[in-house]
């Protein structure tokens, strides 16, 4: 009897896992596999390449200059979005969870940004509210303060297009981040919170730095991780926002941006380089995943 149950768990489990075990590993772990395969080729026009070429289109991706320069656009979007979507999206999540009413109200409002796509939100940023013209949104408000017009994605000094690039990235994922960190307030015991009124802790600072906070950590790392990682394939906002982004300085393209020109420009199809790219790439947010996870010791979150 109890075998005849295990084995109908055991059905009803690859029933349900088994089309999302096939979608991975056909939409994700084949395109993984082949394009490792690939960066060890000559593929140009091609995915069917013949040439072996070993670890030559590596050296070129690790020589060119544009590559080198488009990696420094990690450092740059990941220090300007990381930290404001943490605190932000943090801070969100402690003021809506204060709410005495419509506190489903505000989680769905700010969390309905997230349901949008981020070529229609990349797209509504350029066009209506960062457009460069006088009757542009921001353009219009600077002009009720008699400011003049201002080029938000042109090539000036310092670069505006910071401003727009990671704007549209906040308004895209606070809500995410926020409904993870609330979900994570609501699994703090209200005896901690009793206990330490009970020990003279003040309310406010206190209470949010010996208590809520460490509670939060797990929920933190993960936050920061995913932030982390989703801020190192950024590549909708600055394709759309920014465009071709060859006429712009080297921090204006990221690499997905120079790889798709690689891969898939119209100079010339290098498949190979163009993999070799992106598995350098992959390698990297790996690496830096781990190093983050090391530092904030992702692994005994639960001690």
């Amino acid at each position: 009897m109890a075998r005849k149950t295990a084995r109908r768990d055991a059905r009803a489990f690859w029933l349900f896992v088994g089309p999302f075990v096939i979608g991975l590993a056909v939409f994700v772990y084949l395109p993984i596999g082949w394009s490792a395969y690939l960066s060890f080729f000559d593929a140009r026009n091609t995915v069917n390449p013949t040439t072996f070429v070993g670890l030559d289109n590596y050296v070129a991706m690790l020589s060119n200059d544009a590559f080198l320069s488009s990696l420094g656009t990690f450092s740059v979007f990941a220090v300007l979005i990381v930290p404001v979507t943490f605190v932000l999206s943090l801070a969100l999540a402690l003021a809506v969870n204060r709410l005495r009413f419509a506190r489903a109200f505000f989680r769905s409002v700010f969390f309905l940004p997230f349901a949008c796509s981020y070529v229609v939100a990349s797209l509504v940023w350029k066009v209506s509210l960062f457009s460069g013209v006088r009757y542009g949104l921001v353009n219009s408000v600077l002009g009720l303060f008699h400011l003049d017009p201002v080029a938000w994605t042109g090539t000036v000094s310092p670069p505006l297009y910071w401003i727009v690039l990671v704007t549209a990235r906040l308004w895209l994922q606070l809500g995410f981040y926020m409904i993870l960190f609330i979900a994570a307030l609501h699994r703090i015991p209200d005896q901690l919170y009793e206990a330490a009124w009970l020990d003279g802790a003040k309310p406010g600072w206190q209470i949010f730095r010996y208590i809520t906070l460490p509670q939060l950590r797990a929920t933190a790392v993960a936050v920061l991780l995913l932030n982390l990682i989703n801020a190192y394939q950024a590549f909708d906002e600055f394709y759309n926002i920014m465009g071709d982004s060859r006429g712009y300085p080297p921090y204006a393209r990221p690499p997905l941006v120079y790889l798709y020109y690689t891969s898939l420009g119209s100079g010339g199809q290098d498949l190979g380089r163009g993999s070799a790219g992106a598995i350098i790439l992959a390698l990297l947010i790996a690496l830096v995943t781990l190093l983050q996870g090391r530092v904030f010791r992702f692994t005994r979150v639960g001690e």
